[in-house]
């Protein structure tokens, strides 16, 4: 993707701007829209004065017109032109530089103020306040004027101009501005379609088992490059940088108390379309909710017990031997337990209750493998059958070292699969919404059974691809494209 393009307030700061990319008077940028109208480009809007209507402001109004990603965008220039707009988020803001302070071995005497580019203080005591205050303002300069009332706060937070700066600011300035355009713009190294847009991919590189590997991740990248789709693999660590790009999509296993519920979140405020939302997130990854779900719906599930300390023993005389026991929030097989008597329900209860207030007790319903249902915008997407672990009654078998063991797959057509197990699989699917989900089943002669439903479904070559191939991943980036031109 090409470079950003740098608005300056004059001339004469094309010199110093060029080294971040193309260098444009506010005056060039707003009157030239066939030299500086790149779809999808990233402006760096630096004109310093963004009053209503004046250059600098139509700079990034225009931006957003031409479908380009200015900062600061024009939300931003107008909730930073009153403080009784932006004053709604300095609690937290507020709440970062105490923290701040707090560290300091000899702490502020008076009032004093803090210079901002591009998410860092010029003064590196205070790199906390300066990260919150660029994840809620994304606007290059940032002048806090911080006094002591009872407590110490952000008075007024204003945009500020280069040429506003001292030359000790100004060298900081100009190091974190190459510093954010190295790290944000890349040049692409093989020619493809040009991209209109970015998809970023949250993933984790350590985690054991994600949803989707490291190959998988690059065959989304080749698959979006040949749609004219930009697939970036971001991790944790790039929180600051999500409203960067188009949408998001989440390839890290979620939880409602780590840091993938707060992208998911940081996403929909930023109106970015984002698989999978908050809301499938909170109601996925609670079995409980779940239960009271298919319940409440009708749908065929193994008979189920919400329990509390004082009701463990109802679940022998409700369910008998053996039995299952889930913490609320497992996945992948991890929070499951089997008890084939009384002691060991009672033991792995008192785990359980440890971790949470309530927990599940499942009838067991012992299969040679679980059907998996891939779901896509209501739609149904793959259908893979995923055996038992070898000499156990999981999926996956957890080893007390952190070593798992997988058992085998194999993955249908749509057309091939069960009729009725899509069809559950899809009712189950769609009382949760219209994202990307992985409904669990287990078929005997009782008939088909919901077991739960993943909020982020395992995608991964070789296997739920085996019958789509890359088809497979061109639906799932084609649905993100849709949903970028809806909006």
């Amino acid at each position: 993707m090409p470079g950003p393009i740098v608005v300056v307030e004059d001339a004469a700061d094309k010199q110093w701007a060029e080294a971040a990319g193309t260098a444009v008077t506010a005056q060039e940028y707003v009157r030239s829209p066939e030299r500086f109208g790149g779809r999808g480009q990233r402006v760096v809007n630096l004109s310093g004065d963004y009053s209503y209507l004046d250059f600098g402001y139509y700079c990034s109004l225009l931006a957003e017109a031409r479908r380009q990603k200015p900062i600061p965008n024009v939300a931003t220039i107008a909730t930073l032109s009153r403080k009784a707009v932006y004053a709604l988020e300095l609690p937290e803001i507020n709440a970062a530089l105490r923290r701040d302070i707090e560290k300091l071995p000899a702490p502020p005497r008076s009032a004093f103020t803090l210079t901002l580019s591009f998410g860092q203080a010029l003064d590196g005591r205070f790199a906390g306040f300066a990260r919150v205050a660029f994840d809620r303002f994304r606007c290059p300069l940032l002048r806090a004027e911080v006094v002591k009332d009872e407590r110490w706060q952000v008075k007024t937070l204003k945009p500020l101009a280069p040429s506003a700066l001292s030359p000790e600011e100004f060298e900081a300035f100009l190091q974190a501005l190459g510093r954010y355009t190295r790290a944000d713009w890349r040049e692409r190294r093989r020619k493809t379609a040009t991209p209109r847009y970015s998809l970023a991919v949250l993933w984790n590189p350590a985690e054991a088992l994600p949803p989707s590997s490291a190959r998988t991740i690059k065959k989304f990248q080749s698959v979006g490059a040949s749609i004219g789709l930009e697939v970036v693999p971001i991790e944790r660590k790039d929180f600051l940088r999500l409203a960067e790009y188009d949408a998001l999509f989440i390839r890290e296993t979620t939880a409602i108390d780590n840091h993938t519920y707060r992208f998911a979140k940081k996403a929909e405020v930023e109106g970015m379309p984002v698989l999978d939302d908050p809301m499938s997130i909170l109601r996925c990854t609670n079995k409980v909710f779940l239960a009271e779900l298919l319940q409440a719906n009708k749908l065929p599930a193994p008979k189920t017990l919400i329990l509390d300390r004082s009701q463990v023993l109802q679940a022998e005389e409700l369910l008998g031997f053996p039995l299952v026991l889930k913490i609320p929030d497992g996945s992948f097989s991890r929070g499951v337990f089997k008890a084939t008597d009384r002691a060991e329900l009672v033991r792995i209860a008192r785990d359980l209750f440890k971790r949470s207030d309530v927990i599940l007790a499942q009838e067991f319903m012992y299969t040679e493998f679980d059907w998996r249902v891939g779901a896509l915008n209501r739609q149904p997407l793959f259908v893979s059958q995923y055996m038992m672990a070898d000499k156990h009654w999981q999926i996956v078998k957890h080893e007390a070292d952190g070593k798992h063991d997988e058992g085998r797959f194999k993955t249908f057509a749509v057309d091939q699969a069960p009729k009725q197990v899509v069809e559950i699989a899809m009712k189950a699917a769609n009382l949760i919404g219209d994202g990307l989900y992985g409904v669990d089943l287990k078929q005997n002669d009782r008939g088909v059974f919901v077991i739960e439903i993943n909020d982020n479904p395992n995608m991964d070559r070789g296997v739920e691809d085996a019958v789509l191939k890359d088809e497979l991943y061109a639906l799932v980036l084609r649905e993100f494209l849709r949903r970028i031109e809806a909006r």
